[in-house]
């Protein structure tokens, strides 16, 4: 029973449920018991082949999942579980645990041989920033959170000191320390320069020294192809342009800063700002020309190699650059050389419209990195399906800020084990016909996904009684959806279940899917509040491709990204 104060002399009491197993779960297990109270491990096998999708699992692995319920129950102090049986309510608990059924796959499974261009990489901007563009601090705990997240490519800038007789960067030792903690597969390090030759041999010295054997750089000039994820497994690597001459930028940077007004939105707003979707981006205002990355400027080759530290040149693996002319000569695929391009968020979205398949192409073979256009100071972000739908590997992402374009982004990489490498879908590669992937195109249902949402729980752990509501229980609803290509984007919800911690929906929804494998499914959950702002309870997003069939226990999020201790979503997918 909880007790809710209404005033001075008048309290409200409201009797909380029982977390009690769905209909479906409780049909479901009586079907596989066959009259009896208990399932077996054999009955269990039988379910999670027939139900769960899991046709490869074997005796030995239903009889560990009852072992681990056991230990489960008995690390939260719950009464034992009689060996090797499962009542009801045990089958109940076996499925809403995101320990022992998680809704994804857990294990890098994809074919990691492939040169580097046939993959998304998880890719920060500005990493090294603990909050806004102009004004945060530099540190080094933001490199740090992003690497344990699984971002493979952090960006620093280097810059002179003020006596401009060394280098300011103090964030190698701690890249070195955590960058393989939640991945094995290299670290691509993304430096904006602005030095003189001189101090980049200061670098190229420090950078050698701090990383050691891990550093890896080709032994000649000139490769055709990149390395693959496999072969640099705990290798750190450079990506920059070949260097230039440092520029006095810096004042006229800092001058165009002052004049910015930050315009940092209240939590509330940034996080329930919908991702624009496809025409939003392509609405391009010619003033984006100025938000240029100040790595990637117009610049003619023959300039830096004239004025470029040879030391420094040789440790760069990833060569980034834009070759002066139009964008068409920019996207051209050389066949004997490979390099980074960069673009603007706007500059892509421009580039969309008249060079999509220029673009798809490019991206085949070599690196296309996108960056947020300059006017984000707050460290929000964009519609990362943009670059994904044209085969950009490094879609930079602002990791300091929250937000659904972030949550997108989080999800996306819990593809392939969460390891910050995803392969690239097949239609975005070359193929026998040498056909493009045309994202404007009209494209056929390949697959449509059911979704249901069981029900929810875990609230009444993480929160303090009078989170949502002072005076009752909070009114739950779920918001279900997808993103991806424009065609496949949607979201739709559930009622809202009133006065109640552990809301029980049993609603169902259907998504036909046009290119299931650039999709994510969006789960939100959000209290209702008739006078007020709806509050925010929780989310995740799933990518599509790696979803597991059945019934699934979906753990939920904060704004952040850091997982609840307790909230979770009881839910089934079926592809059809």
């Amino acid at each position: 029973m909880g007790s809710y104060r209404m005033c001075l002399c008048f309290t409200r009491k409201f009797r909380w449920s029982e977390t009690e197993p769905p209909r479906d779960v409780k049909e479901t297990f009586q079907a596989y018991v066959e009259g009896a109270s208990h399932m077996n491990a054999e009955q269990l096998l039988r379910f999670l082949a027939d139900e769960q999708g899991e046709t490869g699992a074997s005796l030995a692995d239903a009889e560990r999942l009852i072992e681990q319920l056991r230990l489960l129950r008995h690390r939260h102090h719950l009464s034992k579980l009689s060996r090797p049986l499962l009542a009801v309510e045990d089958f109940h608990q076996l499925l809403f645990s995101d320990e022992l059924n998680p809704p994804i796959r857990s294990e890098v499974h994809q074919d990691m041989t492939a040169p580097l261009s046939h993959y998304y990489i998880y890719t920060g901007h500005n990493s090294y920033l603990t909050g806004n563009q102009l004004s945060s601090d530099c540190s080094d705990v933001p490199i740090i959170k992003a690497l344990q997240r699984g971002v493979r490519v952090i960006e620093l800038d280097i810059w002179p000191n003020s006596t401009k007789d060394n280098v300011d960067v103090l964030h190698g030792r701690s890249i070195k320390e955590h960058a393989f903690v939640a991945s094995p597969y290299p670290v691509i390090i993304t430096l904006e320069d602005h030095l003189t030759p001189d101090l980049q041999a200061k670098v190229a010295e420090m950078v050698t020294q701090t990383f050691g054997d891990m550093l890896y750089y080709p032994k000649s000039n000139g490769m055709d192809e990149f390395p693959s994820p496999e072969a640099l497994k705990k290798r750190i690597i450079l990506s920059t342009k070949p260097p230039k001459e440092y520029l006095e930028s810096k004042i006229s940077k800092d001058k165009e800063s002052e004049s910015q007004t930050l315009n940092e939105p209240p939590e509330d707003e940034a996080w329930g700002k919908e991702v624009p979707d496809f025409k939003a981006e392509l609405e391009y205002d010619d003033k984006s020309d100025e938000d240029q990355d100040e790595e990637d400027t117009d610049e003619d080759e023959q300039g830096f190699r004239k004025n470029s530290c040879p030391e420094y040149k040789h440790l760069i693996t990833i060569a980034a650059g834009k070759p002066k002319g139009s964008l068409k000569e920019a996207l051209k695929v050389d066949p004997n050389k490979i390099r980074r391009l960069s673009l603007s968020e706007q500059e892509l979205a421009k580039a969309a419209v008249s060079h999509g398949k220029d673009i798809v192409r490019f991206t085949q073979r070599n690196i296309l990195r996108i960056y947020p256009k300059g006017t984000r100071f707050n460290s929000s972000n964009y519609n990362p399906f943009v670059g994904w739908m044209h085969g950009a590997q490094m879609v930079a992402f602002n990791m300091q800020g929250y937000g659904r374009s972030l949550w997108l982004m989080h999800g996306f990489y819990r593809a392939n084990g969460g390891c910050g490498f995803v392969k690239k879908p097949n239609f975005l590669m070359v193929n026998q016909n040498n056909e493009v992937f045309d994202s404007k195109a009209n494209l056929p249902v390949k697959k449509t996904l059911k979704v249901k949402v069981y029900m929810g729980d875990g609230w009444r752990l993480d929160f303090n009684q009078t989170h949502f509501d002072a005076y009752s229980p909070p009114d739950f609803y779920a918001r279900v959806g997808i993103a991806g290509v424009p065609a496949d984007n949607v979201m739709k919800r559930t009622k809202a279940i009133e006065d109640e911690w552990t809301p029980v929906w049993n609603e169902e929804f259907t998504f036909p899917l046009t290119v299931p494998e650039l999709a994510v499914l969006r789960i939100e959950v959000h209290e209702y509040d008739m006078s007020e702002k709806d509050d925010f309870a929780g989310q995740t997003c799933l990518p599509i491709s790696e979803l597991r069939p059945g019934i699934r226990a979906v753990p939920l999020f904060d704004r952040k990204g850091n997982k609840f201790k307790s909230v979770k979503l009881l839910m089934r997918f079926q592809f059809v």
